[in-house]
């Protein structure tokens, strides 16, 4: 930082920090940061709200504003909180259970090949370019671990989706969300508040969301085809899960920090569609917060579930995350692509495990 900043507390110039709400307020630490909320707290709310007015341009990857430079005002961010998040993966989110996975001889009968014929944005005048979303997910993937794509399929074929979606909600066919363990289920609300039903895209009047999952394995597969392609070369994506609708109902429904992919059962890129329109965060809370590993300072990523975004991160310990409480109904649409020589040896170990 330039000689002319200093902490708003004491005055040094030294070792300072930026608060990662209104990203003007400066602190030399923590201590100092709280000590000051009381009287910044009114003033950073209003500057937060200017800077939510600077919003990407439309159908770009893009973390603006969504990468907090250092503190969290509204945080009381420990400096151990992702070992934290690592020591208590084993209640994380699960791929076991009827709709996901009960590998028998063949990965391949619960998770086909994935392959495309033709771009799905090849159609005459249409707007996007995927080659242009790939370059930007393989370089936000290789910066940050994390790649936001607003307005991903416009605003016609997301409320398409969104359609689909509250009409499966009216069935009352979504159950709630479950843990790998059993062991503490009668706390399951205080862990995770989410309503869930897994869709393959072939289900009666779920067209629209079929649409969306090819699109999304589209870039995926794309992505991880091209040449130069950093971090995504590493791995060799020949399957998914099914597509996860989620419903956190309001009422301050979460999901506590949590690792996708803690014990390598394959998994190594999430991705996830948001449907929430008119969504404020500061009214109707539902941030996702992701928590990097090994990003210096106590930096997050803060992802607002605004409709039409697609969000892409690294599966694994790499990225534990938090659903906010929500006190509004938020909906999203989640797939787990994975790499094949891991899901390989997932699968033997399952096989080992099982006849054991």
């Amino acid at each position: 930082m330039s000689s002319n900043l200093s902490c708003a507390v004491c005055g040094t110039k030294t070792n300072l920090l930026r608060c990662a709400r209104c990203k003007t307020r400066i602190y030399c630490s923590k201590e100092h940061q709280r000590k000051d909320w009381p009287n910044h707290r009114r003033e950073c709310a209003q500057l937060a709200l200017a800077l939510d007015k600077q919003s990407p341009k439309s159908g770009e990857s893009s973390i603006l504003n969504s990468l907090s430079e250092d503190l969290s005002p509204h945080l009381d961010f420990d400096k151990t909180s992702t070992e934290k998040a690592l020591k208590s993966a084993k209640t994380a989110m699960p791929i076991s259970g009827e709709n996901i996975i009960h590998p028998k001889k063949s990965v391949v009968k619960d998770f086909p090949e994935i392959s495309f014929q033709q771009n799905p944005w090849s159609a005459k005048g249409h707007r996007k370019d995927l080659d242009e979303i790939c370059r930007n997910v393989i370089g936000d993937m290789d910066a940050y671990g994390v790649c936001v794509v607003d307005n991903f399929l416009g605003e016609d074929k997301g409320k398409a989706v969104l359609k689909e979606v509250l009409q499966l909600y009216d069935k009352g066919v979504f159950r709630d969300g479950q843990l790998v363990s059993s062991r503490g289920s009668g706390d399951l609300k205080t862990i995770r508040g989410d309503q869930i039903i897994w869709i393959d895209g072939k289900e009666k009047s779920c067209n629209n969301i079929q649409q969306l999952i090819s699109q999304v394995d589209a870039v995926v597969m794309r992505a991880n085809r091209m040449t130069n392609n950093g971090k995504m070369g590493m791995y060799n994506i020949n399957g998914r899960t099914k597509a996860m609708v989620a419903c956190y109902p309001g009422l301050g429904s979460h999901y506590v920090k949590h690792v996708d992919n803690p014990n390598q059962d394959g998994r190594c890129i999430t991705a996830i569609y948001y449907l929430n329109l008119n969504w404020n965060v500061r009214e109707n809370g539902g941030l996702l917060r992701i928590f990097p590993e090994g990003w210096l300072g106590d930096k997050v990523a803060d992802i607002e579930p605004i409709f039409d975004r697609l969000l892409f991160f690294w599966s694994d310990r790499r990225n534990p995350h938090e659903v906010q409480p929500a006190y509004d109904t938020r909906y999203a649409i989640t797939l787990w692509y994975f790499d094949a020589k891991e899901r390989a040896e997932a699968c033997r170990r399952y096989e080992k495990e099982r006849h054991s």
